[in-house]
């Protein structure tokens, strides 16, 4: 019997996520470690005078369900696994700050996200089935934004909030066939994570670590799906953003 366990919500890659922080940190330290080399021109230097600025984001996300079983799951369902593979997905939008003091803005990042999130059953025989969940979604988040002091042409930021989000290709999708998992058309996720600000002369480029869970129950059963034994689906992904604005 495959049990749940509570490290399973935060079971996505690690060594992706791994390789994201490496990625900001280095940036990172590699303008710290300028900063003693002379003189450097400090580029947009103006740039938070400014009470509204706008950018585009390009995204992969690292994505998977967490899966909650329900009670039919040893009676009913034949399976003795059902579990989320984490998959690759692609986002990408724009961005609009708003400034709010010399420490925090408000942010919003609206955006449209290909999945291909997935169910894979395994059975006492040796035996797989996957349901495949294609979907295109529109996310719409508000986040608040931490922000260091500004160092030369460099600073870090923490930010936090929520995202809601809908399907766009929900009537396709319904018209069904066996073997696809059938969600609901919206999600309501929370959201935080870790970028690094870098300034250029002409635009400033922003790498981005974000998380983000899904708060609701997103399954909805239905005649053509396993799903049985399957009492709540709820959505986590760990996203690299690539900001410039």
């Amino acid at each position: 019997m495959h049990t749940t366990n509570l490290r399973d919500l935060y079971n996505l890659h690690w060594s992706k996520i791994i390789i994201g922080t490496l990625l900001i940190l280095s940036l990172a330290a590699q303008e710290a470690a300028s900063q003693g080399q002379g003189y450097r021109r400090k580029h947009l230097e103006y740039y938070d005078d400014k009470p509204i600025h706008y950018g585009i984001l390009f995204a992969v996300p690292f994505t998977r369900y967490s899966i909650r079983h329900n009670e039919d799951f040893m009676a009913k369902d034949s399976a003795f696994l059902i579990e989320s593979p984490t998959k690759t997905a692609f986002r990408m939008g724009f961005t609009i700050n708003a400034y709010l003091n010399e420490r925090f803005d408000l942010r919003t990042t609206p955006s449209v996200s290909l999945y291909d999130r997935q169910v894979k059953y395994s059975y006492p025989s040796g035996a797989e089935r996957i349901e495949k969940r294609e979907s295109t979604w529109i996310e719409v988040p508000l986040l608040l934004k931490y922000k260091s002091q500004r160092r030369v042409n460099s600073r870090m930021y923490l930010i936090a909030g929520m995202t809601m989000a809908v399907e766009t290709n929900v009537g396709s999708r319904r018209a069904g066939k066996a073997g696809t998992l059938n969600t609901k058309s919206t999600d309501f996720t929370v959201d935080y994570g870790v970028g690094y600000e870098r300034f250029f002369e002409f635009f400033k480029f922003a790498p981005e670590l974000r998380f983000s869970h899904g708060v609701g129950n997103i399954f909805q059963p239905s005649p053509n799906s396993l799903g049985k034994g399957i009492g709540k689906l709820s959505t986590h992904t760990v996203t690299l953003y690539l900001n410039f604005e």
